[in-house]
């Protein structure tokens, strides 16, 4: 599947971090000149209106979202929507995102579980983030860069424009990289062929035109960085550590044949557009800094590096704490939080409760400005061990110990929260407890998933609640909800029809219900439809 969403990527346009990440210091204005470059995405000739492009990017997504190596870790989306959000609000107030982009966009990151160094964007508005990538980076600002990046290859209409610029091989190698992804579910030999011999069509006139692409991508993100409050130093920082993790196979042979320039190239960019002592000054700010932000990501990344492989002999070697001589607070509790993860996903939940225990304690010498966030990180890894060690009552108390004494860091509707909340009611034993404590469940999940209608893991849980609340229509509904927001609009249509002919002689409540659900039966027979059509067409 690694292989299978690597090549998604590169069909649409070989818009890939790091590899797609350049610009060229003689493409600077001088630090004199007022006036801003031009921007590409101004062209007036773009065949692919935004849509239609949303269209092609929701069958990308449903064709991958089904699959486990697309991972969703509350904590770690939360994180990453975060700072996406940040992004997204600048780039709106710079005008780079205008009515009709917004309105015709999904604007989501996914979380995919990868080792490598990686983010890329996909038509509509996605953007996938490796966790390898997360591991890697050691600031928000590092992070964030390159989501400015990615999101401004969205905003410039890169693949409309390249789709519209590069003639008709750009169509055939387009389609066939894209149908091969869609193919290979069914046939992987073939799909593989059809990708790959698509790709070699064209791959010349991508090169071409992806060098304006990442100039482009490179000069507007920046300038998104800054607007969200973020420290631009941080791209040139990113540039540096891709220097040295890529510097024993980066040798810097035919660099006019490469579709990127060099990362010494691509560092020294970076700091030209900081302006004199812009890089020294950036370092100095990102020097024992005390804000929340910094917390979470430092934990995000010790976390991304448990999740991005889970195989049995890495989490065994990330299962002993590695704390470095010197290290601060901060890097202390990240040392033992990524012991802890590790440790409770390989099987051994005592260990990872001590060295959750260790982190906890190394965290009173956090600034306090960190320490809610940080608490709250690391009670609900406990409470999660809890769990793992069939004590939900424990976990319950764990939980809602937190959500009273730390107002600061903790909210009962976030979404991590509300997700354990409802894991730990359905794991609770039998009594009058666990009756209000799946109703209550319910309720909040409901709610959540009134604004939030495409979120799988909630419509799943809340699927699971209403069953145990006797109340099976509703929990067909949720089931279906699930089904089709992972992709499978196959199988949601069978539940919603499946549903329709169990209960032929419903009561005043369930007419309600099954209302709703012939409306959604509808809408997904709808989209099956164009589906079918376009790849038929």
């Amino acid at each position: 599947m690694r292989g299978r969403i690597s090549a998604i990527a590169a069909a649409v346009v070989c818009l890939a971090w790091p590899l797609g990440w350049s610009v060229h210091a003689q493409d600077l204005p001088s630090s004199s000149s007022s006036s801003p470059l031009p921007a590409l995405g101004d062209a007036a000739a773009q065949e692919l209106s935004p849509m239609a492009e949303r269209r092609l990017g929701d069958r990308i997504m449903r064709s991958i979202l089904r699959d486990p190596d697309v991972v969703d870790d509350p904590l770690v989306l939360e994180y990453v929507s975060q700072v996406w959000t940040r992004l997204l609000a600048a780039a709106k107030q710079r005008g780079e995102i205008g009515p009709e982009l917004e309105a015709s966009h999904a604007w989501e990151p996914f979380l995919v579980r990868d080792r490598t160094v990686n983010a890329f964007a996909l038509p509509g508005g996605y953007i996938g983030v490796h966790f390898g990538l997360l591991a890697m980076t050691s600031t928000p600002d590092e992070l964030a860069s390159v989501l400015a990046h990615e999101l401004s290859h969205v905003t410039q209409r890169h693949i409309a424009r390249m789709i519209s610029q590069q003639s008709r091989q750009s169509w055939v190698s387009l389609a066939s990289m894209v149908l091969g992804i869609l193919a290979a579910g069914r046939n992987p030999q073939a799909a593989q062929a059809m990708i790959y011999g698509g790709q070699a069509v064209a791959v010349q006139g991508q090169l071409n035109f992806s060098r304006d692409m990442e100039r482009e991508a490179d000069r507007v993100g920046f300038g998104v960085l800054g607007s969200a409050g973020f420290d631009p130093s941080g791209m040139a920082e990113m540039f540096e550590h891709l220097q040295q993790a890529s510097r024993l196979n980066d040798d810097g042979s035919f660099p006019y044949l490469r579709t990127h320039p060099l990362t010494t190239e691509r560092i020294g960019e970076a700091r030209a557009r900081l302006g004199p002592g812009g890089w020294r000054a950036g370092t100095a700010l990102n020097t024992n800094r005390d804000d929340a932000i910094w917390a979470q990501h430092t934990l995000m990344a010790a976390r991304s590096k448990v999740l991005m492989d889970t195989r049995s002999i890495s989490l065994q070697n990330l299962s002993s704490p590695d704390v470095k001589k010197g290290a601060s607070a901060l890097q202390t509790v990240a040392a033992y939080y990524t012991a802890g993860i590790a440790s409770q996903r390989s099987g051994d939940v005592a260990h990872g409760a001590a060295m959750l225990n260790q982190a906890r304690q190394a965290a009173r010498g956090l600034p306090a400005g960190q320490q809610p966030i940080v608490e709250r990180i690391l009670t609900l890894a406990v409470t999660d061990g809890q769990l793992l060690s069939h004590q939900p009552s424990e976990a319950a108390a764990t939980l809602n110990r937190e959500l009273a004494e730390n107002k600061a860091g903790a909210h009962v509707d976030a979404r991590p929260e509300l997700l354990l909340s409802a894991q730990i009611a359905l794991s609770l034993p039998e009594g009058r407890a666990q009756q209000s404590a799946w109703a209550d469940a319910a309720a909040r999940l409901q709610t959540h998933v009134s604004v939030h209608p495409h979120d799988a893991a909630a419509w799943s849980t809340l699927g699971e609640l209403w069953q145990r609340l006797g109340e099976p229509l509703r929990a067909v509904r949720a089931e279906a909800e699930a089904t089709a927001a992972l992709g499978d609009l196959p199988g949601a249509i069978d539940r919603i029809q499946g549903a329709q002919k169990r209960f032929r002689q419903p009561n005043a409540a369930d007419v309600i219900e099954l209302s709703v659900m012939d409306s959604r039966l509808k809408a997904w027979q709808k989209q099956q439809r164009e589906d079918l059509r376009e790849e038929g067409s």
